[in-house]
């Protein structure tokens, strides 16, 4: 099965959807009661996502458990992380980005790919409804919460002051970087557009981004954004 069949397949899709726009891992239990399906069948349909590989799992106690296996950990699913965009046919964007990007001349292109980059985070907080918010941590977690609304899985690890950690198994620019690592200018600018969007008062200028393990396929891109002067 491939991680095409994964998407093709409506149910399969609808389980995907939920998990990637959860804030955290979750159980069959909670597939089960989200989807509206038994245990077993939230379990199979996890569990073929994870053959695919588009989904990963962990072991871990939750708290408030009850009953029969209270004490067991309980088996996760979360997001795998993602470097490939899955489209069929394959548009080959990323590439064609790429080749673009050889065009721009050198005078002005960091800045350019930045500018670009907010105005593509402006649009996608846009497209997502996000509302600003008047305190950092609920401006930084509405923009998680937007960015899983559109279907990547993304969330707030730590905050400390004006400095945030987000954590993103699939950012939605990640193929591009791994196409082309000068495209990260794009992402953080992307970023600090989403972050001006969800926090009242902050302009994406403002914002100063870093982004790590992007290149990495097993792991999750950690955004670490500081806001300036906020």
């Amino acid at each position: 099965m491939s991680r095409l069949d994964a998407v093709g397949d409506s149910k399969l899709r609808e389980a995907l959807l939920y998990v990637r726009g959860s804030a955290a891992p979750v159980t069959a239990d909670d597939a089960a009661a989200e989807l509206g399906i038994h245990r077993s069948v939230a379990r199979g349909r996890l569990e073929r996502l994870v053959r695919t590989g588009v989904l990963a799992t962990s072991f871990a106690r939750r708290s408030g458990r009850t009953g029969p296996g209270a004490g067991r950990p309980a088996k996760l699913y979360s997001p795998a992380p993602e470097s490939e965009s899955l489209e069929f046919p394959p548009r080959q964007l990323p590439a064609l980005v790429a080749r673009l990007l050889e065009e721009l001349p050198s005078d002005g292109r960091e800045a350019a790919l930045r500018e670009a980059g907010e105005d593509f985070g402006r649009h996608l907080a846009r497209e997502a409804g996000l509302q600003p918010s008047e305190s950092v941590r609920g401006g930084i977690e509405s923009v998680c919460a937007a960015v899983r609304s559109l279907g990547f899985q993304a969330a707030l690890d730590r905050i400390e002051g004006d400095t945030a950690t987000i954590n993103t198994p699939t950012c939605p620019l990640r193929p591009l970087v791994a196409e082309r690592v000068e495209a990260a200018l794009i992402d953080r600018g992307m970023w600090a557009g989403l972050v001006e969007s969800g926090v009242a008062g902050v302009r994406a200028e403002s914002v100063e981004c870093e982004t790590h393990s992007c290149l990495d396929g097993h792991e999750s891109c950690a955004v670490v954004i500081r806001l300036r002067g906020s």
